[in-house]
């Protein structure tokens, strides 16, 4: 086949990369490396603003897939609007998993055991000792129970958590138990002494963390936070963290990036991380390994990992563009 792909690793670096498209190299350049009309195959580059990776999609009439390198897509859907019906939105499930689970446990244990305050403490030559809550025998629960989710849940067992409660967007079950719908979230709340959120950001749970979900949480209890920012209402979450009742780690904010001076920064409890979960030494390798299969799928006409939606079609988001 005769096309181009466009991604945001240089194609040299890549191994396994099949042979017949054209690699065309863009990370969100001013400049585009090649005309927008001839790509086939589209990779998002990681990391950059929204509107960066949007700005080549209305010019991209050829385009039969769009794959992302992140877990989450919210940050490209908006543009899908101008793409033709048929165009494949794939995600990078697969590639974040470890180091987002690792970066979960973490913040558990960093804002649990009181590693920042020790940190504060070691700046002053200060000593201070006392008791801390331990993650041992703590109930957990999840809130997105996808790959990311179960990953969690998979380096929590270690630690001698007395519960892991899952609940996702309809009831399941799996090899570690079940997995509770979103209906029975509200019951599930005043249960838990730490609250993962490591759920998709989508209209059904922006500020799915309001006010009345926060109530529900128990006194002393945990929320951290790895999915979107937008799935907390920041307002409430500031009401009840300045209250001393709850506290939070937050890896994502609303908003992101958090401006200097917001008043997140400084409210007691909040541990805050710079949208860290996926970019680690994981990260290179296994994104590779995923562009590598997922366009040998694409050039042999196999199907494609990791397909979260296809525009046009029942579910989908609406085009703009005319079918071909």
């Amino acid at each position: 086949m005769t096309a181009d792909v466009w991604l945001p690793i240089p194609p040299e670096e890549i191994e396994g990369l099949p042979e017949g498209p054209d690699y065309v190299f863009w990370d969100g350049a001013e400049e585009f490396p090649a005309d927008p009309a001839a790509c086939a195959f589209y990779v998002v580059p990681y990391m950059r603003p929204p509107a960066v990776g949007q700005r080549p999609l209305p010019k991209m009439s050829s385009v039969e897939v769009v794959q992302t390198l992140s877990a989450g897509t919210d940050h490209i859907e908006p543009g899908l609007r101008h793409l033709r019906p048929g165009v494949a939105l794939c995600n990078a499930r697969g590639v974040h998993e470890a180091s987002t689970a690792e970066l979960t446990l973490a913040l558990i244990l960093a804002s649990l055991r009181g590693i920042p305050d020790f940190v504060r403490a070691q700046d002053k030559g200060e000593w201070l000792g006392g008791f801390r809550p331990a993650l041992a025998d703590k109930n957990v629960l999840i809130v997105g129970y996808g790959s990311i989710g179960a990953a969690i849940e998979d380096r929590l067992v270690p630690f001698e958590v007395a519960r892991v409660a899952r609940v996702a967007r309809s009831e399941r079950t799996t090899a570690r138990g079940v997995v509770h719908p979103l209906t029975e979230l509200r019951a599930l709340l005043p249960e838990a002494d730490v609250v993962v959120l490591s759920t998709p950001l989508t209209e059904a749970t922006r500020h799915l963390v309001d006010a009345g979900f926060l109530a529900r949480m128990k006194d002393g209890a945990l929320l951290v936070n790895v999915a979107r920012g937008g799935v907390v209402d920041t307002k409430a979450l500031l009401a009840e963290v300045e209250t001393g009742r709850i506290t939070a780690a937050l890896d994502v904010t609303d908003p992101e990036p958090l401006p200097p001076g917001h008043p997140l920064w400084q409210a007691p409890g909040v541990l805050v991380s710079p949208h860290v979960g996926g970019p680690t030494s994981a990260f290179a390798p296994r994104a590779k390994r995923l562009l590598a299969d997922q366009l040998s799928r694409f050039v042999n006409r196999e199907p494609l990992r990791n397909v979260i939606l296809t525009t046009g079609a029942p579910g989908g988001p609406p085009t703009d563009a005319a079918a071909p």
